[in-house]
């Protein structure tokens, strides 16, 4: 059925939920995984939960989106090794998030995308959900919600 899972991730909670679900599908299909993290491009401030952090320069962001989506990603790769399921990893920063997903899943030849259905608490929380539904609306490929 299944043979190549793209895993978006923003690192919340149910972001990993989704990621666990989406490895132990993957393990019953005898399918890999990519994990996916598009981190949003916030010029020069980054609007997380419950802070505004300044970056100094895009320098400063490219080195804080890589070592975020270090930390992401990790989590769901140590997830695929004990479950023994081939895991890919990448990241990109970018102005559309879900185009961002959408097309990694076509570079990378997924035919399916398993993804939350929403990410952080808060006005995060809404635009998370607004990514989901824009993947849902916009992508050729397949997309399992989790919730």
């Amino acid at each position: 059925m299944y043979k190549h899972i793209l895993v978006p991730t923003d690192g919340s909670r149910l972001s990993v939920k989704a990621a666990k679900q989406a490895v132990k599908l993957a393990k019953a299909l005898g399918a890999k995984i990519t994990a996916f993290h598009a981190a949003p491009d916030f010029g020069s401030v980054y609007y997380g939960d419950d802070f505004i952090l300044h970056m100094p320069s895009p320098k400063a962001q490219a080195e804080f989106a890589q070592k975020q989506a270090l930390r992401y990603l990790s989590a769901i790769e140590v997830e695929a090794e004990v479950e023994k399921v081939e895991c890919e990893v990448f990241h990109t920063i970018s102005d559309s998030p879900y185009q961002a997903i959408i097309d990694a899943a076509k570079k990378k030849k997924c035919d399916l995308i398993v993804m939350a259905s929403h990410g952080r608490r808060g006005l995060s929380a809404l635009v998370l959900a607004c990514e989901t539904h824009m993947v849902l609306v916009h992508s050729k490929i397949p997309v399992l919600v989790c919730r």
